[in-house]
């Protein structure tokens, strides 16, 4: 079952609750017999966004098994104070708006109970008797128990969902308590954007983090025999695993990265160009080095042809000052334009480093979680919440979307439809 299929099905348990009548509540869900009588009743208070309520929930006594049971409705979540509305509005708020705990509780009790910050939209309103407690460490418990659902569903959770082929992988580092220091590994589809289920390893530099990695995501749905491609930076722990494990798929370096190792020796070159001369023309020369191996260096990396390619490299290998770069780009040629082969079509040319920025406004590097189990488990949060977001619709300057307005399933053939993340974490 994937997670469309698991969140269907949760959606209709739903459905199916709220409409059972006073005679399918005769029925023990035991046993299964209607020989049942009503067995008194308890009133519960949960918090609602209608405020405060009383909701008189009936018992039933069976006679056939001698057990008895009560009521449920799908507005309530048992044994919570809060409806399922405060709960699922807690998750997608700490979410989708990337606040912290302690300002999703704030914002939600004022809400609920019509105090703190309702005031300050509401100044004419009056004190309410009776005010709400909801804790950040109540929704963090929530947050927690939406990881363990989505733990839960990493088997199967994309399978039969796109035909993944070739992917990108990144990792980010996060801080727990103790100064411990984690990194949370990432494997996504660079044709439709679909995230793996995450993982959280100590280390990125072992072949093991990335064999666990895609042992998970193998798991979830992906066909490691139909890999083609993946796009990395230089992490040697991939690399290790790849000549191991998957011998058959082929790395795209990194261009992003490879831009970012360049730069010191390209800041060397430049200030070599520019000893022994005065301020103005020392300035002048490292302008004109830099822009000359610029433009060299994009000639190569970003060739339509192994040929064009080549004669660039020559060029830039010529240059007086460009021999080290030349040198270092010639190491890693090859990879650079694994993409421009027709069997790799698809294959990004930069890892998912994008993703990071959504993952860092919800998970404060780690901060917030505390240890290596939390930590994975609202990375799997996130990356279910981001397979069901559709992009948004407009572009921004420095940012274009492939597919606004679609989300990462829908790209893959597969529309969630009605069903929410939320559904699909079971809230």
């Amino acid at each position: 079952m994937n997670i469309i299929e698991r969140g269907k099905a949760f959606l209709q348990s739903l459905q199916a609750l709220a409409t059972r009548t006073a005679w399918d509540w005769k029925q023990c869900p035991a046993c299964g017999s209607r020989l049942t009588i009503k067995n008194g009743s308890y009133t519960r208070r949960p918090w609602t966004f209608k405020g405060r309520l009383r909701v008189r929930v009936q018992r039933h006594l069976c006679h056939s098994c001698a057990k008895s049971y009560a009521e449920q409705s799908a507005l309530l979540v048992r044994g919570s104070w809060y409806a399922r509305e405060v709960h699922r509005a807690a998750v997608d708020h700490w979410q989708h708006l990337g606040t912290s705990l302690r300002r999703t509780a704030e914002v939600l009790r004022s809400w609920l109970g019509h105090q703190e910050r309702w005031h300050l939209w509401r100044p004419l309103d009056d004190e309410t008797s009776e005010r709400c407690y909801l804790a950040a460490s109540t929704v963090h418990r929530w947050l927690d128990t939406a990881g363990q659902n989505a733990k839960a569903s990493v088997a199967g959770q994309l399978t039969g969902i796109g035909q993944t082929q070739v992917v990108g992988t990144d990792g980010l580092w996060a801080k727990l308590k103790g100064k411990a220091q984690r990194v949370v590994l990432l494997v996504v589809d660079s044709v439709n954007g679909l995230i793996y289920p995450p993982l959280v390893a100590k280390d990125e530099e072992s072949a093991g983090s990335w064999q666990r990695l895609f042992a998970r995501a193998q798991q979830a749905g992906l066909d490691l025999d139909a890999l083609r491609g993946v796009t990395s930076d230089g992490a040697q722990g991939l690399l290790a695993y790849l000549r191991c494990g998957l011998a058959w798929v082929q790395q795209q370096r990194c261009v992003w990265h490879l831009w970012r190792n360049l730069g010191a020796e390209l800041a060397r070159a430049a200030s070599k160009a520019a000893e022994g001369l005065l301020e103005e023309a020392a300035e002048q020369a490292r302008k004109q080095v830099r822009a000359e191996l610029t433009a060299l260096m994009h000639q190569v990396i970003d060739a339509k042809s192994y040929e064009q390619a080549e004669a660039a490299l020559a060029t830039l290998l010529g240059h007086p000052l460009g021999a080290t770069i030349g040198k270092l780009l010639n190491a890693q040629l090859d990879r650079v334009l694994v993409h421009l082969l027709a069997y790799y079509r698809g294959q990004q040319r930069v890892t998912p480093e994008w993703y990071w920025r959504d993952f860092r406004l919800r998970l404060s590097r780690g901060r917030n979680h505390r240890s290596d189990q939390r930590l994975e488990r609202a990375a799997l949060v996130w990356a279910i919440y981001h397979n069901f977001e559709p992009a948004q619709w407009r572009s921004e300057r420095k940012r274009h979307y492939r597919y606004p307005g679609q989300s990462a399933l829908e790209v893959a053939g597969a529309p969630p439809g009605k069903i929410s993340y939320l559904d699909a974490l079971g809230v």
